[in-house]
């Protein structure tokens, strides 16, 4: 069973579920399907290349892909979007690695920008400092969410192994996040975060660490004692992505809508 869980075989209330530790939840529905394909590790379609240009290229990253290679990950959505530019690019030309300014965990969907020149990736790099960079996500959050702006420190290990806030100010990173609930949903609240920083796991620790962890997480759930709710991954989408362009200044705002496993989550809780 372990087996047709990892190679695509199994769905959950539709959606394909490829982790054998998911906790599947009361009225939930599982169907397998021998024939179904072995999902393709770094699949990403040509039409992930949302916006390119000379300076940036803005993606649309699917879930299951990392942004940038840990340990020894060799799909991961720097390396395959870096293929497919050499694809659209006219024969001959040269595709110089991506500069990495800003990264969504691997189960996170959503969108987001590479650079394409060392000026560029100083000029995003100094708007996130500047926190001007527009980022909004949709996630769906346990238990009944209220509009709050998260302020904490956050540090690596809050002393049980995992990320977290901490009341030393001089040992952790400001983080800064705005959440707005969207719709009353069972058992959950489909939610919008905006973020004024940027760290790594901020929307996840500061939902959990407020009793309200993502729907679909499974490492900051520590203390939580609700039913936790099925998903086939962390409910959090990058919806939104705004900068002012390195090169032009232009503003440029992009969208991307909710994808379909999370749509199928949200239509379940409707129910």
């Amino acid at each position: 069973m372990r087996k047709l869980v990892q190679t695509g075989k199994v769905r959950v209330d539709g959606c394909v579920v490829t982790d054998p530790q998911l906790v599947v939840t009361k009225g939930a529905t599982v169907t397998l399907q021998m024939s179904a394909p072995r999902p393709a590790a770094g699949a990403v379609p040509r039409d992930a290349l949302v916006h390119v240009d000379p300076h940036v290229v803005v993606v649309r990253k699917p879930a299951g892909i990392a942004t940038v290679p840990y340990e020894d990950e060799r799909d991961t959505l720097d390396r395959v979007v870096q293929s497919l530019l050499r694809k659209v690019a006219r024969p001959g030309t040269s595709i110089a690695p991506l500069g990495v300014v800003q990264r969504l965990d691997k189960e996170t969907s959503g969108l987001l920008v590479f650079a394409r020149t060392t000026s560029a990736k100083r000029h995003l790099q100094q708007q996130l400092r500047e926190h001007s960079v527009h980022r909004r996500y949709v996630a769906i959050a346990h238990g009944e969410v209220g509009a709050k702006v998260h302020r904490s420190f956050l540090v690596q290990n809050r002393g049980d192994g995992l990320r977290g806030s901490t009341n030393n100010h001089e040992l952790g990173r400001e983080a800064i996040t705005h959440v707005t609930p969207l719709e009353s949903l069972a058992g959950a609240t489909l939610i919008e975060c905006r973020l004024q920083t940027g760290r790594t796991h901020q929307i996840r620790i500061h939902l959990s660490e407020a009793g309200h962890p993502l729907v679909g997480e499974r490492i900051y759930v520590r203390g939580f004692t609700g039913e936790q709710l099925a998903a086939p991954r962390v409910m959090l989408h990058a919806a939104e992505l705004g900068f002012v362009h390195p090169h032009t200044g232009q503003t440029l705002r992009f969208e991307d809508p909710i994808p379909p496993e999370m749509s199928a989550v949200i239509a379940t809780l409707r129910r």
